[in-house]
């Protein structure tokens, strides 16, 4: 809620709360004493009584939307307050938990509205559109609505029964008035009128409240009567100051305590209990004429005060307002900027989507701005990123009809590979297979979900007519014999090698046994998975030894895999491939780095975007060390 929505302490002054009638009768009287210590009395009686009565109360929808309280419940989930929320309505005294209630009904939509969000965000990241968005409300909803029910119904049947009291109130109020007239007319002695005129003020005091409409005629009647009362009876002075001096005291005490408020944290707290106080003030009857300016001036400094820090908090609360309004139009403009750019293939849409969520990341975590800005900037950001994922679809829409086709001419590509799998006509079939692939080559994406599906479809047709080749031509299984043969002796020389302190010398050694195993021919099928098994620890642990590092192993081992492509009767093709899925790594990392360090410009100097900051730096350094690691394998796909 806006400072300036508040309602705030009017200037107090100190009305003549007495009609002119009975200003004329006091001041009419020929005893000049009487006529002073009447005077005396009616401005004291007044005491700023009808000033407060102008003093506007905070209502109940106001303190449940600062929803300051002694209950914390922030740490809770939904089924807790639920939960909590069941057992604490069954108290049907709504006074005493409205605080408890409106606390959790806060946490409770705070966490609702979260989870509407998050459901509407995957909703809208899945494709669907806004407009087709339904919230359907979970169990713990309709128990919570059933149990606030509970609540709303013992709140109505309470404001029921106070407004009758309220009635009731005024009834005995209206009597008092009576009496009060009838003790004016009576001819009874002072002593016995003064002690009835007491007990009808203790008894006046103690009646609650009274309809609102009837507050100002009710007070101007009271005391009115109250003046009538002491010019009839003429009290005398010394009881008149004994009077005086306990209310001294009494708004003394009030002083104090309104004094104490400046501490006070809780500027919803302070601000109920300083009405509260003025409340009393005016219950409170008139003090010695040479104090009454002191003392009222006491507290009114004290409420003035109050009410300066009141103001200064909500004015604060409209700044961060303001800044929150800022940063998000600010938002706004860089998803626009965003927009008009030409987005035209894939890896477009998917580095604005990627920009674009996290700009709504962002977003989320900013705090709010007053409603109507607050609502007006999302608006205008929502327009923007609906209007980007409309496009996106369109976009992909197209592109699947086309990787649709792509697929049915992959298809009948695979059909014919597979009729060569088998062949032994080994010069032709090779010659048509070769064909294939780069038919294959030719022909763009396909939908995702048979990409790997397809693709190993066809490179098993494609493998297998290779290897039936390579078996064929590989020799007789005496060969194989002796293949078996000469590896065994290279692993024991591989598990016998000493590391040297030379590292070059170590690595070239290692490329060395790696080149001349894979330069003896195959082995039985039956020895060659647990060989190849023992090969590969064999080079980890000279590898280990050597402390090598995770990319420089990785180096090793995918020069060694490039050198043994040599070999392959199209290694021309795998080369090609290879250069361009490198090609295609490291332009992706180099465009997610881009993005990365745009982002961080976004956050501002806090807190948590300090740890939001320090993530995005991790992810950068991360993808910067995976470029190096890509170029190297690339600089050596090129020395080929």
């Amino acid at each position: 809620m806006n400072t300036n929505e508040r309602n705030e302490f009017v200037k107090l002054d100190e009305p003549n709360i007495l009609p002119d009638t009975a200003q004329n009768e006091v001041k009419g009287t020929d005893d000049k004493q009487t006529v002073e210590e009447k005077e005396t009395i009616v401005e004291g009686s007044q005491d700023m009584d009808v000033a407060l009565e102008n003093i506007d109360i905070v209502s109940d929808d106001e303190e449940n939307e600062d929803v300051e309280t002694e209950y914390d419940f922030s740490t809770l989930n939904k089924l807790e307050l639920v939960e909590i929320l069941e057992e604490t309505v069954q108290d049907t005294d709504v006074v005493k938990i409205k605080d408890k209630v409106a606390a959790i009904k806060f946490n409770f939509l705070k966490l609702s509205k979260e989870d509407r969000e998050r459901e509407m965000e995957q909703f809208i990241l899945d494709g669907g559109e806004k407009e087709n968005y339904e919230h359907v409300e979970d169990p713990l909803e309709i128990r919570f609505k059933s149990a606030f029910n509970i609540f709303k119904e013992n709140k109505n049947k309470y404001n029921e029964s106070l407004e009758e009291q309220k009635q009731l109130n005024l009834q005995q109020k209206n009597a008092i008035l009576e009496e009060l007239k009838q003790l004016i007319n009576s001819e009874e002695t002072l002593k016995k009128t003064y002690d009835e005129f007491r007990a009808l003020q203790d008894k006046w005091k103690e009646i609650g409240q009274v309809p609102a409409a009837e507050i100002t005629n009710l007070w101007n009647n009271y005391h009115f009567l109250i003046e009538k009362f002491f010019d009839k009876v003429k009290i005398n002075r010394e009881l008149r100051d004994l009077d005086l001096k306990k209310n001294l005291e009494a708004k003394i005490e009030l002083c104090e305590k309104t004094e104490e408020l400046l501490l006070e944290t809780s500027i919803i707290k302070s601000f109920k209990l300083l009405q509260k106080y003025h409340d009393e003030w005016k219950e409170i009857g008139p003090v010695p004429q040479e104090k009454r300016d002191e003392i009222w001036d006491r507290f009114k400094t004290a409420t003035d005060k109050i009410n300066q820090i009141r103001r200064d908090h909500y004015s604060k609360i409209q700044d961060e307002q303001q800044a929150n309004y800022d940063a998000k139009v600010a938002i706004c403009e860089k998803i626009e900027e965003l927009m008009s750019e030409n987005i035209n293939s894939i890896s477009a849409w998917q580095k604005k989507s990627v920009e674009v969520n996290e700009l709504f990341k962002l977003w989320k975590s900013v705090g709010s701005a007053q409603k109507k800005q607050n609502d007006e900037v999302w608006n205008r950001f929502k327009v923007s990123m609906d209007a980007f994922f409309v496009g996106k679809k369109e976009f992909f829409s197209k592109l699947k009809e086309q990787q649709i086709d792509n697929y049915n001419r992959k298809l009948q590509l695979c059909i014919e590979a597979e009729a060569y799998a088998e062949s032994t006509e080994w010069k032709k079939a090779t010659d048509a297979i070769k064909k294939l692939q780069e038919e294959w080559k030719k022909i763009g994406p396909v939908p995702k979900r048979h990409s790997d599906k397809i693709w190993k479809r066809f490179r098993s047709a494609c493998d297998a007519f290779f290897l039936n080749k390579s078996e064929h031509f590989s020799g007789v299984k005496g060969v194989e014999e002796e293949n078996l043969r000469l590896k065994r002796e290279l692993l024991e020389r591989i598990k016998a090698y000493e590391i040297t302190t030379n590292r070059n010398e170590n690595m070239e050694t290692i490329k060395a046994f790696q080149r001349e195993w894979m330069s003896i021919g195959f082995v039985p099928m039956r020895h060659k998975d647990s060989l190849q098994d023992e090969y590969r620890k064999s080079i980890d642990a000279l590898f280990e030894k050597m402390k090598i590092t995770q990319n420089e192993i990785s180096t090793a081992e995918y020069r060694n895999m490039v050198e043994n492509m040599k070999d392959n009767p199209d290694s021309r093709d795998k080369v090609r491939r290879e250069r361009n899925i490198l090609t295609n790594k490291i332009t992706k990392l180099r465009e997610e780095i881009t993005v990365l360090e745009n982002n961080i410009g976004f956050f501002s100097n806090s807190k948590q975007s300090e740890l939001m900051r320090a993530e995005y730096e991790k992810k950068i350094n991360r993808a910067k060390n995976d470029v190096k690691v890509l170029e190297t394998k690339l600089k050596i796909l090129n020395e080929q």
